[in-house]
């Protein structure tokens, strides 16, 4: 009798971990997107948000909620690497001669012939996306809190924003999200066997519509901190010196 780690690393148990996950890191997507939309309502609601989930069983719920987004990333990333790359290059020793869009029945885009490689960009991204607002040093000594003595992330958002170059790279790694979940959602129903040719086509226009609502949204953010927001006002309502 198989095992169980066979099993789930097998080709179809591969497929069924990525739709998982990937259903998971949506969810993800979705609630740090609602979370980040706070940035329109200001420094107060903003820094309020986030000083309350710090304050979730004196900070161990996002400790438990980081390691826990890291082994989804860790296995989506592994079960993902290993079906589009390993297992179809086993399985077909040549790879096509043209590399186009199939059309008709077949949702070969450029966002499915591309999940690998937006994917690895997206983990970069990602890496540096913590590194930045959780260990970076962005603010000046004294502006470090905000007049209530919340951590001022506000601020640390704004002034970020307010960098020409990170606001470009941020508009592009928000872009190749959209791009992958405009395929992903969609691939995720299908790994998972919840999709057939009766509900697919709907299936993959509400993950378009996904993918583009998530996009837009985090495409506005930098945007709005780039062209709406005054360093000066920020650190007057913020609490700074």
């Amino acid at each position: 009798m198989a095992s169980f780690a066979s099993i789930a690393w097998s080709s179809v148990g591969k497929k069924v971990i990525t739709g998982i996950t990937g259903f998971l890191l949506i969810g993800f997507i979705l609630v740090h997107l609602l979370g980040n939309l706070t940035l329109f309502l200001g420094p107060g609601p903003f820094n309020g948000y986030a000083h309350f989930l710090e304050g979730i069983f004196d900070g161990w719920f996002v400790i438990l909620f980081e390691l826990g987004l890291l082994a989804i990333f860790v296995f989506h990333m592994a079960a993902a690497f290993t079906v589009a790359w390993l297992d179809k290059r086993a399985a077909r020793k040549q790879g096509y001669k043209y590399s186009r869009d199939a059309g008709g029945k077949s949702r070969k885009t450029v966002a499915s012939r591309t999940m690998i490689y937006s994917g690895a960009l997206i983990i970069i991204f990602v890496i540096g996306h913590v590194w930045m607002f959780k260990f970076g040093g962005h603010l000046p000594a004294g502006h470090e809190t905000d007049a209530d003595g919340v951590k001022n992330l506000y601020k640390t958002v704004v002034k970020a924003f307010k960098e020409p170059g990170m606001l470009i790279a941020y508009e592009v790694i928000m872009f190749l999200i959209g791009v992958h979940l405009w395929h992903g959602f969609w691939s995720a129903f299908q790994s998972m066997g919840w999709a057939n040719d009766r509900y697919l086509p709907l299936i993959v226009n509400v993950g378009r519509i996904v993918a583009v609502v998530l996009a837009i949204g985090f495409l506005l953010l930098p945007l709005y901190c780039y062209f709406a927001l005054d360093p000066g006002a920020v650190t007057a309502s913020s609490g700074g010196h």
